[in-house]
């Protein structure tokens, strides 16, 4: 194969993503060594923070707070020196106004680690030098997010905090006591309620982490490992070049947050041979952005706000990915089948295949290196598994040395295959590489995956911690792999590549904390909304304010907060978009749920927020998603925009279908056939969506045809919804049955109970919500292991007390309100049944269409010679 005569994109596409991701400067000289620096001296501290080295050694321990501080002073300082003030100016000079500002900036943040033992002396007492400090930090906060991040976010942080000073000034609807400023210092800036708040906390504690973790498999080598699989498996289907962006791209998604990032990498190879199949150019940027854009929704390294998310709803990371994995898997499949139906209606074709090569062949081979794969999964499974059970904490004296064994024999492995490229996608010919040699040929790039895996969802540790043994592994493989493959292949002088490896370590850990300037900018500035809405109130008021515009109406509700999301996403990133959403209306979502009779668990309602947030990457127009594959497609980036908003609605109906129906994000699920059931309906459903929204199936869709198959994707994913209106699900039991039935309920599903009560706004409320029952006790036992304890009265149960936190907290039961019913479920017919008519619907239109003749269709040109 002949070496691509250039990888690297367009310097406009290049200029985009620098000022999207890593900031517009590129100085030269000792201000480009200062930062760099600055960025290596940032990343050894976030992984010194994250290890258990500082414990161990007893040396340079922080507490939370001290690390935000830190955090967010290396933030700021590298906001100002990397992000210009204005389009304008210089990206090779920094001025001095940048450096003094960046001084000032970075000092500011740190005041609190500077002087943590001061300031716990004197808690809610900020002298004057204290606000001083407190006011110029807040400041320049706005003004490097501004910056960083885009002006919608500084300008919304700066409308929170004058809502917050001018609150008794407002109109009565949203009227507050007010804030002093000696209130507001401590709040925003001297306490962990404002910017050093939770956001903050997350971003230094996992986020960075993953995103290191992210720059450095990419430095590996693993992002064009991912690319050639994909081509090696996909590219001689039908329309295969953009089934094989679909598959690298959800590939990438794993170990890159980013959207733009993950466009461009792909998008460098993917679309331009789209384009030589066939596609349009701005159809083949459009499948690109699609991929690239849900990659922040794929488990295990979603998007930096799924750590947020983890925080807020107060469940491990490693639940957050159990929920968002089967809605990223049917997305994804379904823009498969997307790139496969455009490539029917246009005659597409695929690449052609190697001299030789056999589809038994290919097929063999792939068969028997996954099967040798899952083979060493179970017995590295079941090994570490004996291992533990035997030796106990001893067992890791054993472990390390067999993951070192197994590493070098696998790059042992590795060293017998070629060096495979991909061929240059504009060259005028191009042959696919073989799939067996080029899954070997990168095989070693899956252990820290795997150990990330493996940390986060069998050892169940910390995301913190997972993160660190992963990318302390990719430290490893980047300072050996050129070595030992140098050595394994006969090589002279194989140790004079650890220089190599150590130059792309360097660069890696450069780009990992370039890459988080904005997300640590972001957070920040999120603290000061997050602050506002604890300090004056303002959650309850919108929650009436959403109520009367959507007319009581939770499908409005629903339209209103997804609205809000888009445009707010249109104007910052998706971390930034998902805290101010979710701390607005994630909660209003649930409220306003219990309130119609519908229970929406927390992390449905901020699954809701996420997904939306995200597509404002590809909505027209600043999605930068959408001009960065634009920009590589070299087509109209609005239309382009639209085309790819237009694929992505599959993603967007999946937030709207599991809200109603929780089993989407794997809740409720009690056993392996209910398990297969859920995934295989759901992803023929979105299957059927995609043949539906693209007007093709087995023939060209006739216009009630794509009716029919909407309605067979609305009843795959919600069947209940037709359930409901022949039978009711629930019938109400008297409220003082309620310690009878919390006893005799089944553990882990919970139980449905009617409140009421009066808000301390003096508003009537009438909600119903899930009591979680514990697997042991009585009625009354249960009841106190929730949090939460009631008494019976002549007038029925009132609810005396709910603990802080507690699992009955969360679910929304409040100290006062009164048990005015418990829901039963009613004996009735499993919804699935209904699976059956939806299918045979489907088996319809299939039956028709495959009757009528297949009209010609004008062919796309073959990349086959």
């Amino acid at each position: 194969m002949t070496a691509p005569t250039s990888t690297h994109p367009p310097v406009d596409l290049q200029q985009l993503v620098q000022e999207a991701d890593l900031g517009g400067r590129k100085p030269v000289g000792a201000v480009k060594v200062l930062m760099f620096a600055v960025c290596i001296g940032w990343s050894v501290l976030q992984l010194w923070y994250a290890s258990p080295l500082p414990f161990a050694l007893r040396f340079f321990v922080l507490n939370d707070t001290e690390m935000r501080a830190l955090h967010l002073s290396l933030a700021l300082f590298l906001a100002f020196l990397a992000y210009p003030f204005g389009k304008r100016s210089s990206r090779a000079l920094v001025p001095s106004v940048d450096w003094v500002l960046a001084a000032l900036a970075a000092f500011c943040a740190a005041y609190i680690f500077l002087f943590y033992r001061e300031l716990s002396t004197r808690p809610g007492q900020p002298t004057l030098v204290d606000m001083v400090v407190a006011v110029a930090g807040v400041l320049l906060l706005l003004e490097a997010t501004r910056r960083v991040v885009g002006p919608p976010m500084a300008v919304i942080a700066a409308l929170m905090l004058a809502f917050a000073f001018a609150g008794p000034y407002m109109p009565d609807a949203v009227a507050h006591k007010g804030v002093s400023l000696s209130k507001a210092v401590s709040h925003y800036w001297l306490s962990t309620e404002g910017v050093f708040g939770v956001a903050l906390g997350v971003s230094s504690s996992y986020i960075f982490l993953f995103v290191l973790f992210g720059g450095l498999l990419e430095k590996a080598g693993a992002g064009s490992y991912f690319i050639k699989i994909a081509y090696a498996l996909l590219g001689h289907m039908r329309g295969g070049p953009a089934k094989a962006a679909v598959v690298s791209s959800g590939l990438m998604g794993m170990i890159s947050g980013s959207s733009v990032a993950n466009v461009v990498t792909c998008g460098t190879f993917t679309i331009p041979l789209m384009k030589r199949v066939g596609y349009p150019a701005h159809k083949a940027g459009a499948i690109e952005t699609a991929a690239g854009v849900d990659g922040q929704i794929m488990p295990p390294v979603m998007g930096a706000a799924a750590f947020l998310m983890a925080e807020y709803v107060g469940v491990p990371y490693s639940e957050i990915v159990r929920n968002a994995i089967l809605p990223a898997a049917i997305s994804y499949i379904a823009l498969f089948y997307i790139a496969h139906l455009e490539a029917l209606k246009m005659g597409i074709q695929g690449l052609p295949r190697n001299k030789g090569s056999t589809t038994t062949g290919r097929l063999v081979g792939f068969g028997l290196t996954v099967c040798s794969v899952i083979l060493l999964a179970n017995v590295v499974y079941y090994g570490l598994g004996w291992l533990r059970t035997l030796m106990g904490s001893a067992a890791i004296w054993l472990i390390v040395p067999a993951i070192v064994a197994a590493y070098i024999a696998i790059v042992r492995q590795v060293s017998k295959e070629p060096d495979l490229t991909i061929d240059d996608p504009n060259t005028a010919m191009l042959v696919l590489p073989p799939v067996k040699e080029t899954i070997l040929a990168g095989l070693h790039y899956l252990l820290p995956v795997v150990l990330l895996i493996w940390s986060l969802l069998v050892e169940e540790l910390s995301p913190g911690l997972s993160a660190f043994y992963a990318s302390i592994s990719l430290v490893v493989i980047l300072l050996t792999q050129k070595s030992l493959l140098a050595y394994f292949r006969g090589q002279p002088n194989p140790l004079s590549r650890v220089k190599d490896g150590w130059k792309d370590l360097v660069e890696g850990l450069e780009l990992g904390a370039r890459n988080m300037i904005g997300i640590g900018i972001a957070t920040a500035c999120a603290g000061i909304i997050v602050g506002t809405v604890s300090v004056t109130g303002l959650g309850l008021v919108m929650t009436d304010l959403v109520e009367i515009v959507s007319a009581g109406s939770l499908i409005g509700m629903l339209a209103l907060v997804a609205v809000v999301c888009l445009i707010l996403g249109m104007g910052m990133p998706t971390t930034a978009s998902y805290i101010i959403v979710s701390t607005l209306m994630a909660p209003v979502i649930v409220e306003l749920g219990s309130q119609t009779g519908l229970v929406v668990p927390l992390v449905a309602a901020h699954m809701f927020v996420f997904y939306f947030g995200l597509m404002a990457d590809v909505t027209p127009p600043v999605g930068l998603a959408s001009f960065a594959a634009a920009a590589i497609a070299k087509a109209d980036p609005i239309k382009t925009g639209i085309t790819a908003f237009f694929y992505s609605i599959r993603t967007g109906i999946l937030p709207f279908m599991f809200i109603f129906n929780t089993e989407l994000l794997l809740i409720g699920i009690r056993s392996w056939w209910s398990l297969a059931l859920t995934v295989s309906t759901a992803i023929i459903a979105m299957l059927v969506f995609a043949a539906a929204t693209q007007g093709w199936f087995i023939r060209r869709n006739r216009w009630y045809e794509s009716a029919v198959l909407l309605l067979v994707t609305f009843s795959l994913l919600r069947p209940d919804f037709w359930l409901d209106l022949m039978t009711p699900k629930y019938r109400v039991e008297a409220g003082t049955r309620l310690v009878e039935l919390a006893g005799a309920g089944t553990p882990g599903v919970g139980l449905r109970v009617r409140i009421e009560g009066t808000s301390l706004e003096g508003k009537s409320i009438h909600k119903t919500v899930l009591l979680p029952l514990s697997a042991e006790g009585d009625g009354v036992q249960r009841i106190r292991n929730s949090g939460m304890t009631v008494m019976t009265t002549p007038s029925g149960v009132e609810i005396m007390s709910v603990n802080l936190k507690s699992s009955a907290d969360k679910a929304g039961f409040e100290q006062g309100f009164q048990v005015s019913g418990v829901e039963v479920p009613y004996d009735r017919m499993d919804k699935r049944w209904l699976y059956l008519p939806a299918l045979l619907l489907l088996a319809a239109v299939y039956a028709a269409q495959r009757m009528r003749p297949e009209l010609p269709v004008a062919r796309g040109r073959n990349a086959a010679p």
